[in-house]
């Protein structure tokens, strides 16, 4: 009996292609190039942290292309996303192999990924938990537009602990402080889920408010207190958490929109919002 190769073991497959966003790489490329085309010009400073919405692209694509668009990446980029599935560990790297999107394969940058492993014992090897999970994948059509030589460490973020998150960060901007290359940070997040317009508005702005003063506890009990649905909160705190000890001074509102600009239901709506940080 043949043994599977070594790419079919370490590589992961794309799971929402053709429903997330275009199946066929030519049309997947040219849509994606259509979104990154609305950004504005990237900043002339290094972004330390992108965070960008994971929905199926007629919703969340715009949004995603004048973030990512804008944004002065690396070619290393630590991606932070939410466990939606519930499975795996709850610090999950991916360690190594490529992630695949249609035409094209996205490596791990394994050595880094051993790295961030070895400096903290939060941090797990785990694929259990990306198998099924759609946030990070959605960004990587962007993603190799954007830096074509990118490399990534996939992790999936379900710690609940705010004492374990700032654990975790500051040993992680201890690796990306003395790596040899730049790296940035991408999170994957949406925001306020299935309430109107006026209320995604209205919750999502609170949130913003704390993630643009570089106020990752802030972020963490407003959300919690005000009952923002926002999915990527955690990642996004653990993002915060690890700029801010890299140097980050400075956030600022790339996008914002909800689903019911494009829908024209706002009554049942999803928040999507960009925020680079410098």
């Amino acid at each position: 009996m043949a043994q599977a190769s070594p790419r079919a073991v370490t590589g992961r497959q794309p799971v929402v292609a053709g429903r997330f966003y275009p199946g066929d790489a030519e049309t997947l490329a040219r849509e994606t190039a259509a979104y990154l085309a609305l950004a504005a010009l990237p900043s002339e400073r290094p972004t330390l942290l992108a965070m960008a919405p994971h929905a199926g692209a007629v919703y969340s694509g715009p949004v995603a292309g004048r973030t990512l668009g804008a944004a002065r990446l690396a070619d290393t980029l630590l991606l932070l996303g939410p466990n939606h599935t519930g499975r795996g560990a709850r610090l999950a790297v991916w360690p190594s192999g490529d992630w695949h999107i249609p035409g094209q394969d996205v490596p791990v940058d394994e050595a880094l990924a051993a790295a961030l492993l070895t400096a903290s014992p939060r941090l797990t090897p785990d694929r259990e938990a990306h198998l099924g999970e759609h946030s990070l994948e959605v960004l990587l059509p962007f993603l190799r537009q954007v830096r074509p030589d990118c490399r990534i460490v996939p992790v999936a973020v379900a710690e609940p602990d705010l004492t374990v998150l700032a654990d975790a960060a500051a040993a992680m901007a201890g690796v990306l402080a003395r790596w040899p290359e730049p790296v940035s940070v991408v999170v994957s997040s949406d925001m306020s889920h299935y309430v109107s317009h006026k209320t995604a508005t209205r919750l999502d702005s609170l949130a913003l408010e704390r993630a643009l003063a570089l106020d990752p506890e802030g972020l963490y009990r407003v959300v919690r207190e005000a009952g923002i649905t926002m999915c990527g909160v955690l990642p996004m705190v653990l993002g915060l958490f690890t700029v801010l000890a890299l140097g980050a001074k400075s956030a600022r509102l790339a996008a914002y929109a909800t689903s019911g600009e494009v829908s024209g239901d706002y009554e049942q709506v999803v928040g999507y919002a960009g925020v680079l940080v410098e």
